[in-house]
């Protein structure tokens, strides 16, 4: 029942998305068409970080398969939504497509031809220019979480040292417009499978991911929608992040002492 509700879940929101609109058909293609890219593609990925490397997942009751869930993380490499998307969804995103995840991706790597484009569109990217405002992402993130899930990373860059900076309040006003579920993630070991400045990833490294408990961020809805209510709810989404982020330091140090 579990599966029959969720394709039943996806055919409604395409019909939805379709619904009334000029070039319905295209649109329904697109949904089609990004549903089997994405898995295709994740299904390759997951041989990578779980085969080539050594990936530990661990909290990932903590997620649950609710539309409108928020995944927040610190951000190591050019490729951190994937391993995260796998170990919170997949292979569940098979049978439940509105568990496919959205996530940002820089213009300037993801967007810079038109196949790429095409590519990156189609496994659920949305363009940013990193370190900017960008008002145009934040309101496709308001469109699409409703009704499926977006990976975020609060910080808006990848961490040159590997710890986990502060965040931005974009994450806080995304979160005031949609309410969702928010769960704080914690990865470490990309840094190793992806160095910044490098394009080919590699294998045989250690990757941790974290999926905490949700976030309660009730104490902030009664407060004004601004930016400094958004950078709050951000402060407490980092506390947490960098708190389970510390924990999986710790567990690796103590394994490289017993190796």
């Amino acid at each position: 029942m579990g599966a029959l509700s969720g394709i039943k879940r996806f055919i409604r929101f395409v019909g939805s998305q379709a619904r009334g609109r000029p070039g319905w058909l295209p649109n329904i293609i697109w949904h089609i068409t990004s549903y089997l890219l994405v898995n295709i593609t994740v299904t390759f990925a997951s041989f990578f970080f779980f085969i080539l490397n050594r990936t530990t997942v661990t909290g990932r009751r903590n997620v649950g398969e609710e539309p409108n869930t928020l995944l927040l993380s610190n951000h190591q490499s050019m490729i951190d939504s994937m391993p995260i998307g796998i170990g919170a969804y997949y292979p569940k995103s098979w049978i439940k497509p509105y568990l496919v995840a959205w996530h940002p991706a820089a213009r300037e790597n993801f967007f810079r031809n038109r196949l790429i484009a095409w590519f990156s569109t189609h496994t659920r990217c949305i363009a940013v220019r990193p370190g900017r405002r960008d008002l145009h992402a934040l309101h496709k993130m308001i469109e699409v979480l409703p009704q499926g899930t977006v990976i975020l990373f609060p910080e808006g860059t990848r961490s040159r040292s590997g710890d986990v900076e502060e965040g931005r309040p974009g994450a806080g006003l995304l979160i005031l417009a949609t309410r969702p579920r928010v769960i704080p993630v914690a990865i470490e070991g990309m840094r190793e499978v992806l160095p910044i400045g490098k394009i080919v990833p590699r294998i045989g490294k250690r990757i941790h991911i974290e999926y905490g408990p949700p976030l309660d961020y009730s104490e902030f809805l009664d407060k004004p929608r601004t930016r400094e209510t958004a950078q709050a709810i951000v402060d407490k989404v980092m506390e947490a992040i960098r708190a389970q982020h510390t924990e999986i330091r710790r567990l690796r140090a103590k394994r490289q002492r017993k190796a």
